[in-house]
């Protein structure tokens, strides 16, 4: 996990006239218009061969066919084409694009929330919640047939808002609510419920309880469907609605809290909206997909290299950028291996570790 630094290293942003912040020198960004544009394009082409390619291939054509048929309220048609299509395989590929999106946004907002653009969005310790929630219904019985009824997603859930409260009353002792205060109470907390989560995970009554643990906590989209995609659908338009009416508060706060008092922002405030925007979206994402790295830190850094450090672009580009990664990445975890299916989040830390240092030694480069 990368160390952020403490609030007052951390240098202010260039500034334009209208208060955002500017490019660095010698830098070119792409116009968001045409980005957001050519993302929505792979986006739209990315869910088409998710839904296409697999043990049975579907003609791309019959894809089509079969969702316009279905949202047209058609019946459907006899044959095993309509059910992989709609039952099975769109399902997993729009979740795929609302879990990546979610997390580009949680990713975007942490970093802002800390003005470290190197800062995780499970540096909070939302995610050790919500994975310790989400192995103590697996190991101690209390899914849909347990005591609590909860299920694994709804204990995921329980256990993100849970780690939230305890880190909300950490960070506030004392009447504060700094950067740095908040940071440490999330690591503190996340690794001490990491490693409750892992005591659980040697309870686990049988070897295949185990694998399917670790499984889940390595990410996976496996258990989608329709039911499982309607939270998140609904909860990531929301944050991206709410961050976006905070842009230019965002884009004020990372040139110091002092100037954005100035400008009529109050800092505290502004984190503590982030703090409970981010803590609950991912909650909901790592109920339904488990804990998937690297894709909140390396995504928003990635477009903010391409875009600028303007969050009304950059909150629009990075959904769009992280729902195509983990729509692609998922096609590579499906049909990778013919024998078995790979942990989504083991595929994205193999290609996230490399780009991103390649976009660190570019921009060290640069500042050089």
């Amino acid at each position: 996990m990368p160390t952020v630094e403490a609030n007052a290293q951390t240098t202010p942003a260039r500034t334009g006239p209208d208060h955002t912040p500017g490019r660095a020198p010698g830098v070119r960004h792409v116009r968001a218009g045409v980005l957001a544009t050519v993302l929505g394009a792979a986006l739209l082409a990315a869910l088409t061969f998710a839904v296409a390619w697999g043990s049975t291939d579907v003609p791309p054509r019959e894809v089509w066919s079969v969702v316009l048929r279905r949202l047209s309220g058609e019946a459907p048609r006899p044959g095993t084409s309509d059910l992989i299509i709609w039952q099975l395989r769109l399902p997993r590929a729009l979740l795929a694009a609302v879990v990546g999106a979610g997390l580009g946004l949680v990713g975007t907002a942490v970093q802002a929330l800390v003005r470290n653009p190197l800062a995780d969005p499970y540096l909070l310790g939302i995610s050790s919640g919500a994975s310790l929630g989400a192995v103590g219904a697996l190991v101690l019985g209390l899914g849909a047939g347990g005591a609590l009824g909860l299920g694994t997603s709804g204990a995921a859930f329980a256990g993100a808002l849970a780690t939230f409260a305890l880190v909300w009353l950490i960070a506030r002792r004392g009447g504060g609510f700094s950067p740095l205060r908040l940071v440490l109470a999330g690591v503190g907390i996340g690794q001490f419920l990491t490693g409750f989560t892992s005591y659980l995970v040697l309870q686990a009554g049988d070897e295949q309880q185990t694998q399917g643990v670790l499984f889940w906590l390595m990410g996976s989209l496996g258990g989608a469907s329709w039911e499982t995609l309607a939270v998140p659908a609904a909860a990531v338009p929301v944050a991206l609605l709410l961050l976006l009416a905070r842009a230019r508060a965002l884009n004020t706060m990372m040139m110091g809290d002092e100037t954005a008092a100035g400008l009529g922002v109050s800092p505290a405030r502004l984190r503590r909206e982030l703090f409970v925007v981010t803590s609950v979206l991912t909650g909901v994402l790592v109920a339904v997909s488990g804990a998937i790295a690297f894709v909140g830190l390396m995504v928003p850094h990635a477009c903010r290299l391409l875009v600028g450090a303007d969050h009304r672009r950059l909150l629009p580009v990075s959904a769009l950028f992280g729902a195509v990664l983990l729509v692609v990445v998922d096609i590579v975890c499906r049909t990778a291996l013919d024998t078995q299916e790979l942990p989504v989040g083991v595929v994205t830390s193999l290609i996230g570790a490399p780009a991103l240092l390649y976009l660190l030694d570019r921009r060290l480069g640069r500042n050089a």
